[in-house]
């Protein structure tokens, strides 16, 4: 089987990766990462026929380059800067960069190393591919796909029956069923209900009007410990300082669960907390989460009914509901909801990231309030970083 291009265009990824590209093209150019690939489903297996295809997809990525009305768009929005567009009109994917390889029992593997700034870049291509590549080979597709939207219609329908009240984001192109798949969806969510706000793809988000949605991921802050000057359990309090320094309050919605809540709460102090929009939630429990969130914007006289809970770690519309209901008289609540919008068939979705591991040759970690989602290529520096945290939460708190 020969599929046609997965990605066609170099905006068909999430904001957050431009977004945060453009505070390392300012401020970090001399780090170097190193992102690998893992599939968290148990029993799933990738054939030779596969890695021959992302392969091949791979190849095709690396031949793609901004055009000019893509670079015009990026110009448009008002938090990305010039020169970091006229960057991005020399920047292009650079296959070396990439290597893929497959072990006897069918684990496929996908290393990326480079120039931090170019190495980020590939995440969500990557990813895209293999999702698309896994479905389209494992599975009837046309089967799939009446699935899909069978359960779209539904959704859509709960939407317009008052079932579903809340607004949200679609934040579904990395674990989609497929380019075609998504871009039905964000359409239909776009213009058959008033309930999605914007899409995290910048591609669709300028194809349909759209506002294109994100901040920044784990990674960002990952990156801050692969810094020798920084002390690990700071790494927060480095991220947001020039995060603000770039984007002074604009686009100004931070994530919690790096190297835990508890300690970014530390560093989300009253500067902080005046100079970002809101927070994001990813790991753990969201209602303890939320709750938590709240009585830290009290303690500093903060109206939480002035600041955004952003709920994003794998949300359906039910649990959406559900945490709209608790906070939406307390605070501004929104949603990224991703593979419920883009991948949800009568198959079990794939659980695949490509999470940044080294900096500068430096093993580096996320912790994130769930302990299963816990990512680290080397176990004694995650138990080193672990101390580092719990010491400096005893002493502080």
């Amino acid at each position: 089987m020969k599929l046609e291009p997965i990605v066609v265009s170099l905006l068909d990824t999430d904001l957050y990766k431009f977004n945060m590209d453009q505070v390392i093209f300012h401020k970090h150019t001399d780090l170097c990462g190193e992102y690998y690939f893992k599939c968290r489903n148990e029993g799933v297996k990738f054939t030779r026929e596969m890695l021959d295809e992302i392969n091949g997809q791979i190849d095709h990525l690396c031949s793609l380059k901004f055009t000019k009305k893509e670079l015009d768009y990026l110009r448009s929005i008002r938090f990305i800067k010039n020169d970091y567009v006229e960057f991005l009109r020399l920047w292009r994917p650079i296959r070396e960069y990439v290597e893929t390889g497959l072990s006897a029992d069918g684990e496929l593997s996908i290393v990326v190393k480079g120039p931090l700034f170019s190495a980020m870049q590939f995440e969500i291509y990557l990813l895209e591919i293999v999702n698309e590549v896994y479905f389209r080979f494992t599975y009837d597709y046309d089967e799939l796909l009446k699935s899909a939207k069978e359960r779209l219609d539904k959704k859509i329908a709960a939407f317009n029956d008052g079932t579903y009240m809340f607004q949200f984001a679609e934040f579904g192109c990395r674990r989609r069923l497929s380019r075609e798949w998504e871009d039905v969806v964000i359409k239909r969510l776009a213009t058959e209900t008033k309930n999605c706000v914007g899409t995290s793809n910048v591609y669709f988000a300028m194809k349909y009007n759209l506002t294109p949605i994100g901040t920044y991921a784990h990674e960002f802050v990952q990156m801050y410990q692969g810094i020798d000057s920084i002390p690990l359990a700071y790494t927060n309090h480095y991220a947001m300082k020039d995060w603000y320094d770039e984007y002074q309050g604009d686009n100004g919605t931070a994530l919690t669960d790096t190297i835990t809540t508890d300690l970014f709460l530390l560093d989300f102090n009253r500067s902080m907390v005046n100079n970002y929009t809101g927070v994001r939630h990813d790991s753990g429990d969201p209602f303890k989460w939320g709750e938590k969130i709240i009585a830290h914007y009290k303690k500093y006289d903060v109206d939480p009914k002035n600041k955004l809970l952003l709920f994003s770690d794998g949300l359906d519309f039910d649990h959406a509901q559900a945490l709209y209901d608790n906070f939406k008289d307390r605070a501004k609540v929104s949603f990224g909801i991703g593979t419920f919008c883009s991948n949800d068939t009568k198959e079990e979705s794939l659980n695949i990231v490509i999470k940044l591991q080294f900096v500068n040759g430096r093993p580096v970690a996320k912790l994130s309030d769930a302990p299963t989602k816990a990512m680290c290529r080397d176990e004694e520096y995650l138990e080193y970083l672990k101390r580092s945290v719990d010491f400096r939460l005893k002493r502080e708190k």
